[in-house]
């Protein structure tokens, strides 16, 4: 069985991941991406690192981004597109796919069109609580569509789709529920925040910070206006992403090198949180501070994680804030408006939260019950389907 896997940027890489590392180990794999983050800025996407340090097949092409709205950027998306197109359909015709299996996002169209000029058959995977532009597209020539939520069901036809959820790492189900009435293993924290943690047991609070693989500009600078207020009473994780056009992390580690010694020992500053470290983190955190991409939502949801959401100002059709309501209705989550925030009203909110943290823990069970616990083998069962059908028609 050879598969291609399509994934348009590091929130569909997420799903794709834990997919992978369920699929029978006699499937060849290809991931088709992008190789960095933003347009202009050599800094490598995250699902290319990833996909090089696990030793995973990655092609990139190059392909204009999907836009709703004209832009100064939509001619030059205009001419981008024939050629991924074309690298798209060179990828396929020398690898010889069995399936096509897309998670969404721009770079995945062409790789699905391609797909279906070369009569391959395409299984895509909605991540959302609606319908990703690209995914809407795609699923014109897909066999069948998987959705991570009931919500998702009305924006593709009946007849393709199928609910299998939202995949996560299969980690996330072993080593939670494992561990669900200890404490926290210290053979399961990564040996470089294992004194960091350390530090948060005795201090009783620690807050995790994250933008997502490509970090958070908005939220690094606010984090940045109340550091040392925060570090004065918690200890805190904070991923930055790596975009060179803004210079987050090497500024905010230079911070870091400034603040006195205690403070620093209370603050780890990473470009990048490994997937595999991931659990550990968020399961030692006490609070998460974070976008609300669907599969950071997932994974909170999941663990029934108190969160404090930050969603996008200038997401597709304010994405971001349908997901991060969905989790406040649930009531593990607050919202929070970027463009209206300050360090100090920050500061105060978090305050609030962590006062109040056993009525958000209250709802842990009934969050957890959203999550389909086999989502990765429903959808591998769907590509192995859309093979067999193939072979029989």
């Amino acid at each position: 069985m050879k598969v291609v896997i399509a994934v348009g940027g590091g929130g569909h890489f997420a799903p794709a991941l834990a997919v992978i590392e369920q699929m029978p180990k006699d499937w060849e794999i290809l991931l088709v991406g992008r190789k960095h983050t933003f347009e202009g800025d050599q800094a490598l996407s995250f699902e290319y690192q990833t996909a090089k340090r696990l030793g995973l097949q990655f092609e990139t092409i190059t392909t204009g981004r999907l836009q709703r709205k004209l832009t100064r950027h939509t001619f030059t998306s205009l001419i981008k597109m024939p050629i991924g197109l074309a690298q798209a359909k060179k990828i396929l015709a020398k690898y010889k796919p069995d399936v096509v299996l897309s998670f969404g996002g721009y770079i995945s169209v062409p790789v699905a069109l391609a797909a279906a000029i070369q009569h391959v058959p395409i299984v895509i995977h909605e991540q959302t609580l609606g319908a990703g532009l690209a995914n809407k597209i795609s699923s014109r020539f897909a066999s069948k569509i998987c959705l991570s939520w009931e919500e998702s069901a009305k924006f593709f036809p009946k007849e393709k789709t199928v609910l299998t959820g939202n995949p996560l790492r299969e980690e996330f189900f072993t080593k939670v529920i494992a561990r669900s009435s200890e404490k926290q293993n210290d053979a399961a924290i990564p040996t470089e925040i294992a004194s960091l943690l350390s530090v948060a047991r005795n201090d009783e609070k620690l807050i995790y910070i994250t933008g997502g693989s490509g970090g958070a500009h908005g939220i690094n600078v606010l984090i940045e206006g109340c550091l040392e207020k925060l570090l004065e009473q918690y200890s805190v994780i904070h991923q930055t992403g790596d975009a060179r056009q803004f210079g987050d992390f090497d500024r905010l580690e230079k911070k870091k090198m400034q603040l006195p010694e205690a403070l620093k020992k209370r603050y780890d500053v990473r470009k990048f949180t490994k997937p595999e470290d991931v659990l550990q983190i968020v399961s030692a955190a006490d609070l998460v501070i974070s976008r609300s991409g669907i599969n950071t939502v997932t994974e909170l949801l999941y663990l029934g994680k108190p969160c404090l959401l930050i969603p996008l100002p200038y997401g597709q059709r304010n994405e971001q804030l349908t997901n991060a309501e969905f989790v406040k209705k649930i009531g593990l989550a607050e919202i929070v408006d970027q463009l209206a925030m300050t360090p100090d009203t920050l500061i105060k909110k978090i305050n609030e939260m962590i006062t109040s943290l056993d009525t958000y823990k209250n709802h842990k069970e009934e969050a957890r019950k959203l999550i389909h616990v086999d989502a990765a083998e429903r959808i591998i069962k769907e590509v192995s389907y859309a093979k067999e059908k193939r072979i029989s028609a």
